[in-house]
């Protein structure tokens, strides 16, 4: 969600005022809330797609992961396809493209089919919600854009907890999986039914372009990674998986190579290194790296636990994570209300919370009341991460300033599918096994990962203390 808008001058035409204002807010927000739900509302039917599809464990990584992967690796040219060609086709043809893809994943008779759509999905979100910002930040001023940008902030937050439980929820009714895909391609068509009569039309014409070279190369070592950690263990993780995570590495150095070519020649780069060198950004990648590559973790291996091995049905199990949904929302609605003083040492607490409450996971995995609170202490803790892009911009120069968001939200998604690829590969591995080992050490990666990122907010924090 690169905000490409941060330094955009605001449209003359004050459409906050009056019905006009509050639909156009409608119409993006709700189109936002659709596509970040749909990071996590399939994970809750990971089992039940499992056995309808007979999919094996890479196919459901693939399934839960390949939205993210593409969305995250698209997110940043998506908004510069909005610079270009116009926010308002932008936003229309992302959302064209993503519901579409939602009605094929509804009717997907295969595995691959069903990937394939997540993947189209994820690339529909990567052009429309770049736009959302940008739409905010022309068309509101003062404090209507202050009260758009809140709930802007809430849906972000809002989608990624609830669509796990709201995914139960749906299962609940006896549909089956395809309803959490086929119940929202209306939305999506009655959105762009209303949006092609209310979005404010724009020239584009931006002057960035969409820096291929920076793009294939980040894909390239994104994919490398990933790549090799969904398939390896059903492939019996061969050589050349373990090659083509080598050459991760190496197609990142060609990245920033690229990046830095690109700025010296005077052209806009995907991550221009100057926004990496502010004080702040490091630490806050570090953390909206390792903290959503827990949650990630949790909503995926949650699902497969409460359902695979406690024989819950998807509806119990999305409501076993509903105390979860309801802390995380409670302390980022809770945070815009506590004293300036407080907010910043309190991030790393949130941590401190979140690593032991992860470890509890594997002693409670029985499920019942232990896991339940377990997982609202979790939902507690990560809560904090709605402070932590604010934190890590706040020396960013307004010109670079839609570069450091993009970049912090890009790694923020990208966490959630190397959480997934990493301890859900683990977790796949030791199902089978009787003696709990699964939940134990999936737990224990979870609480290593959440150490990691408490270390960055730890550093983020200080680093403004100087």
């Amino acid at each position: 969600m690169s905000q490409t808008a941060a330094v955009s001058s605001p449209a003359t035409a004050g459409t906050q005022k009056g019905r006009a204002g509050g639909l156009l807010l409608t119409i993006i927000l709700v189109g936002q809330f659709l596509a970040i739900l749909n990071v996590n509302i399939v994970n809750v039917a990971i089992p039940t797609i499992e056995s309808d599809l007979h999919s094996s464990g890479a196919g459901l990584q693939l399934i839960a992961a390949g939205y993210t992967i593409v969305y995250a690796v698209l997110l940043i040219t998506g908004a510069r396809v909005g610079d270009l060609f116009g926010y308002r086709n932008a936003f229309l043809g992302g959302l064209t493209v993503f519901t579409i893809a939602t009605l094929g994943a509804g009717l997907a008779p295969s595995t691959t089919w069903l990937v394939a759509a997540r993947l189209l999905q994820g690339a529909g979100a990567a052009m429309m919600l770049p736009q959302v910002m940008t739409l905010i930040q022309r068309n509101y001023r003062g404090a209507a854009r202050g009260r758009a940008l809140g709930l802007w902030s809430l849906v972000i937050s809002g989608g990624v907890v609830i669509g796990q439980a709201l995914g139960g929820v749906l299962l609940g009714l006896g549909l089956g999986w395809r309803i959490l895909f086929l119940a929202l391609a209306p939305i999506g068509l009655l959105l762009l039914a209303v949006g092609a009569r209310v979005l404010p039309t724009d020239a584009g014409g931006g002057r960035a372009g969409l820096d291929p070279g920076g793009l294939v190369s980040l894909a390239a070592a994104v994919l490398l990674f990933v790549g090799p950690l969904v398939l390896g263990r059903d492939l019996g993780w061969p050589v050349w998986g373990w090659v083509a995570m080598g050459l991760s590495v190496v197609m990142f150095v060609v990245f920033v190579r690229i990046e830095r070519w690109v700025t010296a020649r005077g052209r806009r780069p995907l991550v221009d290194a100057r926004v990496l060198r502010a004080p702040g950004m490091r630490p806050g990648l570090v953390t909206q790296l390792f903290g959503p590559a827990t949650w990630g973790a949790f909503l995926f291996t949650s699902a497969l636990h409460l359902q695979g091995d406690l024989h819950l049905t998807p509806l119990s199990s999305g409501m076993m994570l509903v105390p979860c949904a309801l802390a995380y929302a409670a302390v980022g609605l809770a945070w815009p209300r506590l004293p300036a003083r407080l907010q910043r040492p309190l991030v790393p607490v949130g941590f401190v919370v979140a690593a032991p409450s992860y470890l509890g996971l594997g002693f409670f995995a029985s499920g019942g009341v232990a896991y339940a609170v377990t997982s609202a202490l979790i939902g507690a803790g990560l809560g904090v991460l709605v402070a932590v892009t604010t934190m890590a911009t706040e020396h960013v120069d307004s010109a670079y300033a839609s570069d450091a968001s993009g970049a912090l939200l890009t790694v923020m998604q990208l966490g959630q599918v190397i959480g997934i690829s990493t301890v859900g590969t683990l977790f796949i591995s030791l199902q089978s096994r009787t003696d709990g080992s699964a939940s134990l050490l999936s737990s224990i990666a979870m609480a290593a990962l959440a150490v990691v990122a408490g270390l960055g907010s730890l550093f983020l924090v200080r680093r403004r203390a100087a």
